[in-house]
């Protein structure tokens, strides 16, 4: 049965650290489907069926495709019955979006801004918890969903916080500039007095976990009021910060080729990043780093003429 393949497949793929939330409701969502059309094995025309099916936007739609036939080859290895659909021909023209690269005197108004957000006259914490969340992101790069996760336990001595078990399962140590810690500190202080019996460094108004909705919701209400990016068809996201950390660090590599690839390799680890290459994707075009690449350009034309 098709829904015993997709247990097989999806518990292999979690031994190896994968947790493929999306992609086992994705899986078991056409399994009932293609059972439904009285189907053994994956036909590529019931995968083209059932994504017809399917109300999402094409980006989505084409990741839940490249799901499918990497089920399908797993399953065609053992039996040449399965089908392998082939990957849409549309697929390969998605270019991933480009993130909005905050400035500095951005990053500003929208830590200003959050602190002025709208709350309940027994809610205190509404004003500190968005502008520390935000600054959070922003100062350490973190994914929303591991800023959301943090509890009490998770800051360790000395500014260090463990993020536990994000991506592919993984952990890691990520250690707060200075300034960054004797914010937290002032925060911790109002936030165990105003919401002390919740575990959650970011509670919501129940003393729960926030929820990723509220934050993103928040965050669009403080882009508008701060009048960034008005004009942009395509609204700049929270996540944005985390690629903003990550494009301004690499801002400060220079020119010089060793120093780049010790940048590389650190700020990789500090993101949570399984491969480097995912790091290279914030190789974004700011002017600084154009400049740099000038230079370096420069460096090398100069060093072939001599």
């Amino acid at each position: 049965m098709l829904s015993d393949d997709v247990n097989r497949y999806i518990s292999l793929r979690r031994v190896l650290g994968y947790k493929l939330v999306k992609v086992e409701r994705s899986l078991r969502a056409f399994a009932f489907f293609a059972i439904g059309r009285g189907d053994t094995h994956i036909r590529a025309a019931s995968v083209l069926a059932w994504l017809e099916t399917v109300a999402c936007t094409p980006g989505a739609r084409a990741r839940r495709l490249t799901d499918l036939i990497l089920f399908a080859r797993f399953l065609h290895a053992e039996d040449s019955h399965h089908e392998i659909p082939q990957a849409d021909a549309t697929r390969s023209q998605q270019k991933r979006p480009v993130p909005y690269i905050y400035t500095p005197d951005e990053i500003a108004r929208i830590l200003d801004t959050a602190g002025k957000v709208r709350r309940h006259k027994s809610d205190l914490l509404r004003r500190p918890l968005y502008v520390m969340l935000f600054g959070l992101i922003a100062a350490a790069g973190l994914r929303v969903s591991e800023a959301l996760t943090l509890r009490f336990d998770d800051i360790q001595p000395g500014g260090v916080l463990h993020i536990r078990e994000t991506k592919f399962r993984k952990s890691r140590l990520v250690p707060l500039h200075a300034t960054v810690i004797a914010v937290l500190e002032h925060y911790l202080r109002l936030r165990r007095r105003c919401a002390g019996e919740s575990e959650w460094l970011f509670p919501s108004i129940q003393d729960k976990q926030l929820c990723p909705t509220t934050v993103n919701y928040a965050f669009r209400s403080v882009l508008r009021r701060a009048g960034i990016a008005p004009e942009r068809s395509r609204q700049p996201r929270v996540h944005d910060l985390r690629h903003t950390f990550a494009t301004r660090v690499l801002e400060q590599c220079g020119v010089e080729r060793g120093t780049v690839a010790r940048h590389f390799v650190a700020l990789s680890t500090y993101l949570g990043h399984s491969d480097i290459r995912n790091t290279y994707w914030y190789l974004e075009a700011t002017p600084q780093m154009m400049a740099d690449i000038a230079a370096a350009a420069e460096m090398l034309v100069g060093e072939s003429v001599a």
